[in-house]
């Protein structure tokens, strides 16, 4: 079984920036896919953005041009820069994996809020 730790989560101010992390342990030989997702009150869980193992990257169009997904060079970190962030930001964050000889695993959620 993978794991997914999350950090990073906060309160942030509309205009403002917020990084965060996501640990993978477990005997992992690949990731094929390793992401975000957010999920706000009484709304479904969308797709924030992707990254595949060919370093190719998949964003949600709210999140174009202010949000980037990377990874550490241990490739078991990624993070969730965010940049520009918005009151409509304001969700629970999950990242998420799917690794090779693995089912999808999620985080555990992190809280981001922003407001003034």
């Amino acid at each position: 079984q993978v794991q997914l730790v999350e950090s990073g989560g906060g309160l942030v101010q509309p205009g403002g920036s917020l990084t965060l992390s996501c640990v993978a342990s477990g005997s992992i030989s690949r990731f094929y896919v390793r992401g975000w997702y957010r999920q706000a009150p009484g709304k479904q869980r969308e797709l924030v953005g992707v990254i595949t193992s060919d370093g190719s990257t998949n964003y949600g169009d709210s999140v174009k041009g202010r949000f980037s997904i990377s990874t550490d060079n241990a490739r078991n970190t990624w993070y969730l820069a965010m940049n520009n962030l918005k009151p409509e930001d304001t969700a629970v964050y999950y990242c998420n994996a799917l690794a090779v000889g693995f089912t999808r695993s999620w985080g555990q959620g992190l809280q981001v809020t922003v407001s003034s």
